[in-house]
């Protein structure tokens, strides 16, 4: 089975019963990824399997520590073998050392997961910080109000969020810029 059609199914079996938004969340950013064709070259199918699997760590079945993105890193790696570098794009997505110091986790998973390249975190950023939470569009200013209106201001993944908001404005910028110049004829990527 390819990387994409296994990374589906894993996240189905994991994500549609016990969190079916959490599944709807999921197949919204597999399907921004998808989007992202044109400044992904030979990462394409990389990006959309860790799209896809990059909430699995809320799986009740899964999660250990109750941080999702190092409880899901960790369940791909020592029980599923999947691609290093799909694990590591879930462990590190969507600003997750900041979200690890949180939660007092930051040399655990530093020490564990190494970065992915950068250009390919920003995109994982993107899709993530751009879909809802039902799987729809939206801006990352919106996606992080919702966050911290849902979580609470003062809570861990709400000052988390806040802390994080510059970075992922930032690199949802820097993918949107990156998407713009390669949509123009006769523009290197």
């Amino acid at each position: 089975m390819d990387l994409t059609k296994r990374a589906y199914s894993l996240a189905e079996s994991l994500l549609s019963e016990p969190l079916p938004r959490r599944w709807a969340h999921s197949l919204g950013v597999a399907e921004r990824a998808r989007s992202l064709g044109p400044i992904l070259d030979g990462d394409a199918a990389l990006m959309e399997a860790a799209a896809v699997l990059h909430d699995i760590g809320y799986s009740p079945s899964i999660a250990s520590t109750g941080f999702h993105p190092l409880d899901g890193a960790r369940f791909l790696r020592d029980q599923e073998g999947v691609d290093d570098r799909v694990v590591r794009l879930v462990a590190h997505h969507s600003c997750a050392l900041l979200e690890a110091e949180e939660r007092g986790l930051r040399e655990e998973l530093e020490t564990e997961f190494e970065l992915e390249r950068p250009e390919l975190v920003d995109a994982l950023l993107f899709c993530d910080m751009t879909t809802t939470p039902d799987g729809g569009c939206t801006s990352s200013r919106a996606r992080v109000s919702e966050i911290v209106e849902r979580y609470g201001p003062d809570t861990i993944v709400g000052r988390f969020i806040q802390r994080a908001a510059p970075e992922i404005h930032a690199a949802v910028q820097r993918v949107e810029e990156r998407l713009s110049v390669a949509e123009e004829p006769g523009q290197p990527r």
